[in-house]
């Protein structure tokens, strides 16, 4: 506990010639002076050892006495710490338990406390005086109350005049604590809102570098495809992959242990590490042992890394992987799930360790990494999905090619609680495969059909979770784009119905219009800038304003038209290169 200073040259007796001054409780006026003074004063200041210095300094000097303190309660330890002291012996940094010595009891009982004889009151805590020489003669003590409860008390020691403390002393102190404790939790809200925007910024600037770090899709034949959702503001997991000199793919998914900002630091460590003995080219389990080394020697707090490192070739014939804590990896041959455990701990615990690694021919399967977020996330019974409910979900979309194949394993796992980051990771030759149809249907050329067409367009964009406000913009291109065919290719004589599909390959969404109206000639159609269209000829400046680019060409057989309306979307092709 700390104990009390006498601040030097500081201890006098008290001045006689202030005996007959009044206390200041006898002038109403001075005192509604002074209350304002004070409140205007605290008001300004948002610093927190300003607003301190101010409340002791100004609410001494109108009390007329000797010393004065202020302590806080500290919310972590539950302990009274004297903040700030004027007056000839230093407490600053005293603590004091509730309940201990006048302050103690003040905000124990959240009443004022009088001691109008300090020799002779057992609430007295007279180790400060015995440590500094001082003499304390009467004392006052007054709560800073608020609506949560106490969060410190104000003392005063020793009237000038040699008075002891009366019951008006007290009330007036009592008064005055009040806006004190408003200005201490205003400087605190204020203190505690700029550490909230300094986290954020800092949590912020962690995910822009693990954004930086994950790989960008490969939009060639590239066997290697990963995702990665955060369950939080930033991501303890982290893929990624990148050709060898010697024509391989090497690819790494990883783990680190614990939250926050620690965590992100080393995962921008770990990521980088794997990455730079990867590209040596070193055998999976020698891959392993060079970065847990290089971890071992820098890893503080007890953290650590679970990681999967491996290389494949083109054509993904061949995978040869190692694992240091991770969970199993699987591989999906025909109708068999073969898995393949980790065969090391972690990275980053301890030095000098030999990892085993695996040789297995894909022979046309697949392989699956995924950190313990995958297992990790509950129905809701709160139940684990586990290792077996990974391997159903693998069978159930074995037939989908692989990037829809990690679509939809990620987005049944997304509609589970995720309750860690998960990150998947395919190995697999490439597949030649036909967009996503997302939408198909079939309607009357008559505008009363548009309406349930407008909202099953965006019923579907929503699903791609599309920003409202271009999902809005897309249905109304459409929906004048149907418009124009109803309006114009069929014309008011003649009868026929309209076909739409919504297709998506990768971030590319496609809208396909069909008709079997007259053929239209394309090269007539001529879009004018918005800004010059005339009311009715908006359609296909509209079109042309919304969709990256369109076009319209005869249909199959010589009758009707194809009008398509292409559309490239940033954020689904972000979900699909793992940027959550």
């Amino acid at each position: 506990m700390t104990r009390a200073r006498a601040r030097p040259g500081a201890l006098r007796a008290p001045n006689a010639d202030t005996a007959a001054h009044a206390p200041p409780c006898a002038q109403p006026a001075d005192t509604l002076a002074f209350l304002a003074g004070l409140s205007q004063a605290l008001a300004v200041s948002l610093d927190l050892r300003q607003t301190l210095e101010q409340a002791v300094t100004r609410v001494a000097g109108f009390m007329r006495v000797e010393a004065a303190s202020l302590f806080l309660l500290d919310r972590a330890s539950g302990v009274l710490e004297c903040r700030i002291s004027v007056g000839p012996v230093d407490v600053d940094g005293l603590r004091l338990a509730v309940g201990q010595g006048v302050v103690g009891r003040a905000v124990a009982e959240n009443a004022v406390q009088i001691v109008a004889d300090a020799a002779t009151d057992a609430r007295v805590w007279r180790a400060a005086d015995e440590d500094s020489g001082f003499v304390t003669r009467s004392l006052v003590c007054a709560p800073l109350a608020t609506a949560a409860g106490p969060i410190g008390a104000l003392e005063l020691v020793n009237r000038r005049d040699d008075r002891p403390f009366s019951d008006a002393d007290a009330e007036l102190l009592g008064i005055i604590a009040a806006p004190v404790a408003l200005a201490i939790n205003n400087a605190r809200m204020a203190a505690e809102l700029l550490e909230q925007q300094r986290l954020k910024r800092e949590f912020e600037l962690a995910r822009h570098m693990q954004k930086a770090l994950l790989p960008k899709r490969r939009r060639d034949d590239f066997p290697v495809l990963g995702v990665n959702r955060p369950a939080h503001e930033i991501s303890g997991d982290f893929y990624d992959f990148f050709e060898c000199a010697d024509g391989r793919i090497g690819f790494v998914v990883g783990d680190v242990s614990g939250k926050g900002l620690d965590a992100a630091l080393l995962m921008v460590r770990a990521a980088s590490l794997l990455r730079w003995a990867g590209k040596d080219a070193l055998a999976p389990g020698a891959w392993l042992a060079r970065v847990n080394d290089e971890l071992c020697e820098t890893a503080q707090g007890g953290r650590f890394v679970c990681a999967l490192v491996g290389y494949c070739d083109h054509e993904a014939r061949v995978v040869r992987f190692a694992g240091a804590g991770f969970p199993p990896v699987v591989v999906h041959r025909g109708d068999v799930l073969t898995e393949y455990p980790a065969g090391g701990p972690p990275l980053g615990i301890l030095p000098d360790l030999a990892f085993e690694q695996h040789t297995v021919a894909l022979d046309g399967g697949a392989l699956y990494a995924f950190t313990d977020g995958a297992t990790d996330v509950r129905d809701v019974h709160g139940r684990r999905l586990g290792g077996a409910g990974v391997r159903a979900l693998i069978a159930r979309h074995a037939a989908l090619p692989p990037q829809a194949r990690l679509r939809a394993l990620l987005g049944e796992l997304k509609d589970l609680q995720l309750v860690d980051d998960t990150t998947l990771l395919i190995v697999e030759a490439a597949r030649a495969c036909a967009p996503d149809l997302l939408l198909e249907r079939h309607f009357a050329a008559d505008a009363a059909e548009l309406r349930g067409v407008r909202q099953a367009l965006r019923q579907a964009l929503d699903a791609l979770g599309i920003e409202p406000r271009l999902r809005d913009r897309l249905v109304l291109a459409v929906d004048e784009a149907c418009a124009n065919v109803i309006r114009h290719g069929y014309g008011p004589g003649c009868r026929g119905d309209i076909g739409l599909r919504l297709l998506r390959d990768g971030a590319q969404l496609s809208f396909e219009l069909s008709d079997h109206a007259p053929c239209v000639e394309a090269a007539r159609l001529r879009p004018q800038p918005l800004g010059e269209c005339r009311c009715g000829g908006l359609g296909l400046a509209l079109i042309d304003e919304v969709m990256d680019d369109w076009s319209i060409e005869p249909a199959a057989g010589g009758r009707g038209n194809l009008l398509l309306l292409r559309k490239r979307i940033e954020s689904l092709d972000e979900e699909e290169a793992g940027e959550a």
